[in-house]
């Protein structure tokens, strides 16, 4: 029976040397992660974005107020010769101007200021301020806006734009201006 225990012994050791030397099954990698289905490609939608509806060239001039316009200063003064009230060639462009802005907004309402230099009685200098004014605004009138449209008056020499008494300061101050009094 020694002999059938070692024999039986013997079986068992060689049999599970092979057991233990039989190959092992390969391990295989974890599977990848399930991929999720392709989502259809959804556009990244924005918010809309709300404009203010853009506003016109009137609409914006109508929302001003009249000191805001007469600071921007649309109506660009012209200048006189010395005792003088006709309107000069380097003025002539800028009444034309003057008026195609007059035409774009139709309902607006100026006063033409005419200014002279400090030369001369008060008097004087308040006659020839107005007829300065006067005849810018003829000139616009006969570029086709209407004098309804235009107010004049004189200061004269009481508001002078160069205080300086020498003549580059009386040749700025011989002048028409624009001031806008309604829209």
């Amino acid at each position: 029976m020694k002999k059938f225990l070692v024999l039986f012994l013997s079986v068992i050791l060689v049999l599970s040397f092979a057991a233990s030397c039989k190959k092992k099954a390969k391990q295989l990698p974890p599977p990848p992660p399930p991929q999720a289905q392709e989502q259809p490609k959804v556009e990244k939608v924005e918010e809309p974005v709300i404009k203010e509806p853009e506003l016109t060239e009137e609409e914006i001039f109508m929302k001003k107020t009249l000191e805001e316009i007469n600071r921007e200063k649309p109506l660009a003064r012209i200048h006189f010769d010395f005792d003088k009230y006709d309107i000069r060639p380097d003025a002539v462009p800028i009444l034309e101007a003057n008026a195609r802005w007059l035409k774009k907004f139709a309902t607006v309402k100026i006063l033409i200021e005419g200014h002279c230099d400090e030369r001369g009685t008060e008097e004087y200098n308040l006659a020839l301020g107005e007829k300065r004014a006067k005849s810018t605004m003829d000139y616009l009138v006969s570029l086709g806006i209407s004098p309804d449209r235009i107010r004049i008056i004189s200061y004269g020499k009481s508001q002078p734009l160069d205080p300086g008494h020498n003549e580059e300061a009386w040749a700025k101050n011989r002048r028409a201006e624009f001031l806008i009094i309604e829209k």
